[in-house]
């Protein structure tokens, strides 16, 4: 992608055609990173109760420096919960199954991809589950984003 513009010159009388042509990129970019995590064998005293999970989802969200917007919980009976942490990069989200020893999370942010990397980081690290697995998807991978567009003409006087 790019411009052509053509001048002619005049430089100490002599008459000087210049062509110049500009261009620039189109950058391809994600909006933003989803990891899909689940985690087995955690300790079931850590996820059979929203009183339990509750401060280590919140504590998540202050250790990845994201913007917490709002929260909410579910409680299941006799036991399991859910819940979901609205930022204002996303959200992240749980679901519990406490007789399997299993905690399915939803982690997707806009912005640094790090602030993703490192809730997760902190749930890994909060839950110590025996065994993960986990997808990483790039969002909104279709957006495409001109560089940084200069003016193509300046006037500079000798």
């Amino acid at each position: 992608m790019g411009v052509k513009f053509k001048y002619d010159v005049l430089i100490n009388q002599s008459r000087i055609n210049l062509e110049v042509k500009i261009t620039w990129r189109l950058l391809k970019m994600a909006v933003g990173i989803h990891i899909i995590a689940d985690f087995y064998g955690v300790d079931k005293d850590k996820i059979t109760y929203v009183e339990q999970i509750k401060p280590i989802f919140e504590e998540t969200v202050r250790y990845a420096g994201l913007t917490k917007i709002s929260s909410d919980y579910y409680q299941f009976k006799p036991k399991g919960c859910s819940g979901i942490v609205l930022i204002a990069e996303s959200h992240l989200s749980f679901h519990t199954w406490p007789e399997h020893e299993l905690i399915t999370l939803d982690i997707y942010t806009c912005g640094d991809p790090k602030q993703a990397y490192l809730a997760l980081e902190f749930l890994e690290r909060a839950l110590s589950p025996k065994k993960t697995s986990q997808m990483v998807i790039e969002r909104g991978t279709e957006v495409q984003e001109e560089n940084e567009k200069s003016d193509p003409l300046k006037v500079v006087n000798y």
